[in-house]
């Protein structure tokens, strides 16, 4: 499920591939930008931002979402594309790579001078130099009646986490998803986990938050409803948190370690 460390892995391949090179060839296959042709332009930096990624040239910035299904992969010129050309939102090719974003959730160009405000509304991100822990606590206490879950998983509070960190977080914290900000006494020290727990694992292929790199074993309730709690036996619930069905959100939790 892609989360900020998804992202933030995702842009440091494009970046490894794309960067300092010259497009010779982009597709488009979004109707609002089927005409863009960006040939010719340099990517000069790749970045994330929260769930966010950027290509970024002189002029010109593309600016994609995965949402829940999306992703890029990197290729070599000619080599055989691991998914189905229609899946394909965005082609980019250089003299030495193809990068290819198979069913993003949003794909935008952008000029280069409206990125950022494009993305101001977001939160500090997790994994970025703007990251600012007394900003994101100011803003989750902001939302003081919200369910703690929800307002970690709002991109404007704070940007990066999805449902699989801000359900292990809760857990283990000792917190249940659906209880409100303001009755949270620590929520620094969460913000301060949900950061560690998620630079942890930017660099790995597969979340781990037990300290159990082990197929079945890397999560303490994502997913696993119904299975026994890894620390004291009890069954995982599963239930839905948010006021509409605009808002809501998956939770996990462990009725006895969760209070």
């Amino acid at each position: 499920m892609p989360e900020g460390d998804t992202v933030f892995r995702a842009a440091g391949r494009l970046r490894a591939a794309l960067a300092g090179s010259e497009l010779v060839r982009t597709d488009f296959r979004v109707p609002r930008y089927a005409a863009a042709d960006l040939s010719g332009e340099v990517v000069e930096e790749v970045v994330s931002r929260g769930k966010h990624l950027l290509i970024r040239t002189g002029e010109w910035s593309i600016h994609s979402h995965l949402k829940m299904e999306g992703e890029w992969r990197v290729l070599r010129p000619g080599e055989r594309w691991p998914k189905p050309a229609h899946l394909a939102r965005v082609v980019l090719e250089t003299p030495t790579a193809t990068a290819i974003g198979f069913e993003l959730g949003l794909v935008e160009v952008l000029a280069r001078g409206d990125d950022e405000a494009a993305l101001a509304y977001l939160g500090p991100d997790l994994l970025g130099p703007d990251w600012n822990a007394d900003e994101a606590v100011r803003r989750l206490r902001a939302h003081a009646d919200v369910p703690i879950a929800v307002a970690l998983l709002d991109q404007r509070n704070l940007a990066g986490l999805g449902n699989v960190y801000v359900n292990e977080l809760c857990f283990l914290r000792g917190i249940r998803p659906d209880r409100e900000v303001a009755t949270v006494p620590d929520v620094p020290v969460v913000v301060a986990l949900g950061r560690r727990l998620i630079v942890a694992n930017r660099d790995r292929a597969a979340r781990v938050t037990t300290g159990v790199d082990r197929r079945g074993q890397r999560l303490w309730v994502y997913g696993r409803a119904g299975e026994p709690c890894r620390r004291c036996g009890t069954r995982i619930e599963r239930g839905e948190l948010g006021r509409s069905e605009l808002e809501q959100r998956i939770a996990f939790w462990c009725p006895n370690c969760q209070r």
